[in-house]
């Protein structure tokens, strides 16, 4: 099922997917909570422009946890499938919700609990029936991937949309609508995705002894994939800043993760060689966490308790 071939390296992805997780999730709170202090403080919002947080050291923090997160992420799709890897995704909204709920006093009632298991449930199933990657085993490989007629026209439509959500959607609803940034950091994240699987095969090609430093393309991916985390962390900061953790954290994985779908289907044509039995799974698992975040959410200022259900019921 791993893309490195073998039952080891789907443990290996597996157990790097769930470490992330929880530190991404982990970091949302991190960050939260340092840009809550700068707003006690008088500063300049996030959401307003601002860049006062770079000297609070608890935003550092929680990039620091990000980045640890991320980079465990990206080991994680060096080893498995960007389809065993990103519903995994899930729980870092769990870990968020969670925390949120105790560090940040943001109400987590019965529907958000239900929505949580609903999350991890529907990633189980995805992950259960995750499509297969084509083997894309040396750069030169990858490249050919990277010039299909069909990845350069998602690349393109990815870049203009997001042109457009940040010079013209951004500053005339950016301040009510929790859409706008969370599309920017959903739509590059998906090419970021592209560049931490390629790079991972130049990694591997590194460690293997083979001239990969001479080759431009690794460079261009990491330039790319430095590139689209800086716009990420911006935007995902803005919309932080603006409206509630756990509205942001649902949204930006349900985003991210349709986005991540497409992305790999278009590039590794990971549904091309899928049963019936496993599209529908995936299909299912996927509207099952969406459920499950809509819960979540949609629900989370209704005072519902496990202690009012009897007056419900």
């Amino acid at each position: 099922m791993g893309a490195a071939g073998g039952r080891d390296g789907f443990y290996v992805g597996l157990g790097l997917a769930l470490a992330s997780s929880v530190f991404i999730g982990s970091s949302f709170i991190l960050k939260k909570k340092g840009l809550l202090r700068l707003c006690r403080r008088g500063r300049a919002r996030a959401g307003q422009g601002g860049h006062a947080y770079l000297k609070e050291w608890l935003w550092w923090a929680g990039l620091l946890c990000m980045g640890v997160g991320e980079t465990a992420n990206f080991a994680a799709y060096a080893f498995a499938p960007a389809m065993l890897v990103t519903p995994l995704g899930a729980l870092s909204v769990l870990v968020s919700a969670v925390l949120s709920s105790t560090f940040l006093n943001e109400q987590l009632n019965v529907h958000g609990k239900i929505g949580c298991i609903l999350s991890m449930l529907g990633s189980t199933v995805m992950v259960i029936h995750a499509p297969q990657e084509e083997e894309v085993n040396s750069l030169e490989s990858m490249a050919e991937k990277l010039k299909d007629p069909g990845f350069i026209a998602f690349a393109v439509c990815v870049l203009v949309s997001s042109l457009l959500l940040i010079f013209v959607a951004g500053p005339r609803y950016g301040q009510s609508n929790v859409l706008v940034y969370v599309l920017v950091c959903s739509a590059i994240g998906s090419l970021s995705v592209s560049c931490v699987k390629g790079l991972g095969i130049a990694l591997k090609e590194l460690f293997s002894g083979k001239p990969v430093l001479k080759k431009p393309l690794g460079w261009v991916l990491l330039v790319c994939l430095v590139v689209c985390i800086t716009i990420q962390i911006n935007y995902l900061n803005k919309a932080l800043d603006i409206f509630n953790t756990s509205l942001v954290t649902p949204i930006y994985y349900v985003l991210f993760t349709t986005a991540v779908m497409m992305c790999s289907a278009i590039l590794f044509k990971e549904w091309q060689h899928m049963v019936l039995e496993n599209i529908v799974g995936t299909i299912s698992g996927f509207l099952t966490i969406v459920a499950g975040i809509f819960l979540l959410h949609a629900f989370r200022d209704v005072p519902f308790t496990l202690d009012l259900l009897p007056l419900f019921l």
